[in-house]
Formats: C-alpha cells, sequence, structure tokens
C-alpha cells in the first residue's frame, strides 16, 4: 500500500506518560477531558465540540479549549479503524507503532482517567535512534493528537520492516530542529518580559542582569527618569567612570530616532548612554548610535542573548521569572570534520 494512501496519527500519554500502560498493555490509545463526558453523545461538527469543551473547563484560556476541542473532535470522527499510530514511550524511550483497529468508545471505568478509548493492535517497536532527529521532533509534539505527515515516511517504512536509520552526519533535519528550540526560548523570553515586567519593572530587571555583569545600578522612581531609568556605574559610590546612563523600553515595537537622540542628550562628557528595548531600532537609530562613540544600543535579540549567558547568576526571584533549564542540542555534523 502506498504511504500516501495510509494516515499516521501521533498521540501522546499525558504530560508524563501517566497512560502508559494503558496503550500497551490494554492494546490502545485513549485521551482524557472526563468532564466532557461520552463524545458520542455531541453533535458531529467541531463549534458543538468547541461548545463543549468550553462548558466542561470555563475557566480555561479560548486558544487551550480550541486545541481541545479539535483533538477530541479528530479522535471521533477523523481517525479511522486502519490508520496508523505512533507513541513514543516516555516510559522505555521506544517509539511504539500500531494500527487502528476499532471505532470510538466511551468506557470511564477500565481507565476513570482516560475514557475515551479506541483499540489498537501494536506492530514494532523501534528504537529512537532508528529515526532522524526531524522525525522525533515531529512525533514529539507538544499535542496530545495530531497528524503526521513531514516524516510519514520514516515511520512507514520502519511498520513496514525496513530499515529507516538514516546516519547522524546526513540527518539535515537537525539544524531544523535546533534553530525551532531557540526560536521557541527567544519567543517564550521576550513574551515573559513584556508581559510580567510592563513598564519601570522592566528596568529592574535590567538592573539585576547589569548587576550579573559586574556594575552597580541606580534604579529611578517611576515617573521621574527624565528618559533615564538607570544609572550603573562600577564602584560602590557612582563617582568613577564609567557611568552608564540607560534608558528601558518594555516593548516589542520598533525604535526610532528621536528617542535615541533623546537619550543621548542626556548622556554628559566622559558618560555612556544604553538603550536597551525588547523589540528592534529603526536603521536610522542603528546609523545615529553607530556614529556615536560612547551610545550601545540593545535589542530583543541580543538582550535574550545575554540572559543566556548570565542566567546561572540570577537570583531565584528572576529565575523564577524566566524559569529555564539548560540543555544541549546537537549541531549538524560536516562530513569534512569527520
Amino acid at each position: 500500500m502506498a504511504t500516501k494512501e495510509r494516515t499516521l496519527w501521533g498521540v501522546r500519554a499525558g504530560e508524563s506518560g501517566q497512560a502508559d500502560s494503558l496503550f500497551l498493555k490494554g492494546k490502545c490509545i485513549a485521551l482524557g477531558w472526563t468532564e466532557v463526558g461520552s463524545l458520542s453523545a455531541i453533535a458531529s461538527d467541531r463549534a458543538a465540540f468547541k461548545a463543549k469543551v468550553r462548558a466542561a473547563y470555563p475557566d480555561e484560556k479560548q486558544g487551550a479549549i480550541i486545541t481541545w476541542a479539535s483533538g477530541l473532535f479528530r479522535f471521533v470522527h477523523e481517525m479511522k479503524p486502519g490508520d496508523f499510530v505512533a507513541y513514543p514511550s516516555k516510559k522505555d524511550r521506544l517509539l511504539h507503532l500500531g494500527q487502528v483497529e476499532s471505532d470510538y468508545r466511551y468506557d470511564p471505568k477500565t481507565e476513570p482517567e482516560y475514557p475515551n478509548v479506541r483499540s489498537v493492535r501494536w506492530l514494532r517497536e523501534v528504537p529512537r535512534s532508528n529515526f532522524t532527529q526531524g522525525a522525533l521532533y515531529e512525533s514529539n509534539s507538544s499535542l496530545t493528537l495530531f497528524q503526521i505527515r513531514n516524516y510519514a515516511d520514516e515511520f512507514f517504512a520502519a511498520i513496514d520492516g525496513q530499515s529507516a536509520k538514516v546516519p547522524v552526519a546526513h540527518d539535515s533535519s537537525i539544524s531544523a530542529v535546533a534553530q525551532s528550540i531557540d526560536d521557541t526560548t527567544y519567543d517564550f523570553v521576550i513574551k515573559r518580559l513584556a508581559q510580567e515586567t510592563k513598564g519601570h519593572p522592566f528596568a529592574h530587571f535590567m538592573a539585576h542582569l547589569l548587576g550579573t555583569m559586574g556594575y552597580k545600578s541606580r534604579v529611578s522612581p517611576p515617573g521621574s527618569d527624565g528618559g533615564v531609568d538607570i544609572v550603573a556605574h562600577k564602584d560602590e559610590l557612582g563617582f568613577e567612570p564609567p557611568i552608564i546612563k540607560v534608558q528601558c523600553k518594555s516593548s516589542e515595537a520598533t525604535v526610532g530616532d528621536p528617542e535615541v537622540s533623546a537619550l543621548y542628550g542626556k548622556v554628559g562628557t566622559g558618560e555612556y548612554g544604553l538603550f536597551v528595548t525588547l523589540g528592534s531600532f529603526s536603521p536610522k537609530a542603528a546609523a545615529f548610535a553607530k556614529s556615536k562613540h560612547n551610545l550601545r544600543l540593545i535589542d530583543g535579540e541580543e538582550l535574550v542573548g545575554l540572559i543566556f549567558e548570565h542566567y546561572e547568576q540570577f537570583d531565584s526571584r528572576h529565575k523564577s521569572l524566566l524559569p529555564m533549564r539548560r540543555v544541549f542540542v546537537p549541531e549538524s555534523i560536516d562530513e569534512g570534520t569527520e
């Protein structure tokens, strides 16, 4: 049977693999959302599923409601007997591949936390190392139920008993995965700072970051900074040069030349100016700063890099503001370096 005629679904067994035993020993896949009740009782359209999930979970955000309702609808009305399933187990670190054998059924007795069930015949269990990084990344979606499309050929090859193993040196997906992780983390940091340090609190965050870089900082009171949010210096009392006057912008908008020029107007002889923003600078603002030896601009991208560099020196309060952990991400291997 050709790959294009077959449908492959990815499924997760809860946030930490709670339903792993149910899946593998019970020969099934199952979804939770117990408050919704039997999905068979809901009209077979997405709007009805969304309304039912909203009624069951009134305090959840709209984005979560839409995602959950879509997954439940697909489990009942789009998945069919004969479709294939890829389940990446967190328990044994294997990729379990199977085929759906039944229609949807509601079974709250076998496993009350996962009452929405379809029977599955598990066909193969394959080591993760047999797949490219891109295939593994796609199969580990944050969604509970999703269709695998981009790397479906690899999974079907494994189902058919063919070798799907790709040498790491030739795995072109590695750089894309690493870039995706970088982009996701960047977006998280910028959005978190924009939401949690909006306005004057961003100046206090920057003062802490400057502290990890060896500077003493004085933050101006709200509303009285005159265009200067922070005065930073190396000595305890702030008498010795260099003296740095900092303006902070907790917005993702583009900062123009007038704002940068205004800060520079506050910079005295022998002092330095630093403008920090979560967004970017206009070309004119960047050109103005480049023409001044004592003016420095830091945009959102560079700021995130500085946060990564000095994160280990953050105190517990600021680490809780940006909860992150260090991970190792593979880089593409150049054949010429092997």
